[in-house]
Formats: C-alpha cells, sequence, structure tokens
C-alpha cells in the first residue's frame, strides 16, 4: 500500500475555500471512485487556520500513477494555483 500525506499551505484565509471548490467540481469523489483507491481524505489544521491535510492511501504504485494521469488529477493542480502557496507532499511503502 502507498500512503500520501498532502498538506497544502493555502493562501491566507482560502482553506476553505479551495475545500470547497474541490468538493463542488467532485474532484475528491472522483479520486475516491478510482480503482486503487483506498482512503482520500481532507482534514484542517486546529493550529493553523491556512493548512489543508490530504491522507490517501492506495493500493500499490500502479494505482498512484494512473490517478497521477487522471484528468481530475490535473484540474486539482489547476485549482491549487489560486487557492495554495505550497504543498508538501510526503510518500511512505506500506
Amino acid at each position: 500500500m502507498i500512503v500520501l500525506n498532502v498538506t497544502y499551505r493555502c493562501k491566507a484565509g482560502m482553506r476553505e475555500k479551495f475545500l470547497e471548490a474541490i468538493k463542488a467540481e467532485g474532484l475528491d469523489a472522483a479520486c475516491r471512485a478510482e480503482a486503487g483507491n483506498i482512503k482520500y481524505d481532507y482534514y484542517f489544521a486546529d493550529a493553523d487556520p491556512d493548512e489543508l491535510f490530504l491522507l490517501e492511501h492506495w493500493r500499490d504504485e500502479e494505482a498512484v500513477r494512473l490517478h497521477n494521469a487522471e484528468p481530475h488529477f490535473k484540474r486539482l493542480g489547476e485549482l491549487k494555483a489560486g487557492f495554495v502557496d505550497e504543498t508538501i507532499l510526503e510518500r511512505f511503502s506500506v
């Protein structure tokens, strides 16, 4: 299993708007519906009002590769340009 910890450092005051945009376009649901997806959930940081955390679990490397080629993955990258200053990715094989 591949675990991805994604931390989005959002532009000031944009964390909730970013998540709303993701949900409005169904990007989170599209990721969850992928064959190799096990978990795909967003969380708000208590200590930082501009931090959004995404926890992803994927079946294997192939599932991650296919996910990264999806149109909704590309769209998420486009959305990030308007809402996010920095993305921190941690990757683990379990």
